[in-house]
């Protein structure tokens, strides 16, 4: 994903609950800009946290893994950008 300007800080979340890692994650993303991402770095594997993150944040999450493991996990989380399509497919609108 290109980022316009990347949030200022990385969320490291080693050791958290699951609960814990989801609020905070969530907080911080309420503050993206469209187009904007942030870090996570955690010890476990984020299965569980990217499926509660995708119930509650639907296509406007935006996911990337850039480690996986098995000590550490980093993800790069996005705020999908707006759509830049046409109102036509292929932008052949008869109007």
């Amino acid at each position: 994903m290109s980022t316009a300007t990347p949030a200022p800080s990385t969320l490291d979340h080693s050791d958290a609950t699951t609960q814990t890692q989801v609020a905070a994650i969530l907080e911080h993303f309420e503050n993206l800009r469209p187009g904007q991402s942030f870090p996570l770095t955690l010890d476990q594997d984020p299965k569980a946290l990217r499926q509660q993150l995708q119930t509650r944040l639907g296509l406007s999450l935006v996911w990337e893994v850039q480690e996986s493991g098995p000590a550490v996990w980093r993800i790069q989380i996005g705020k999908r950008g707006a759509a830049t399509s046409s109102c036509c497919s292929g932008g052949a609108c008869g109007g």
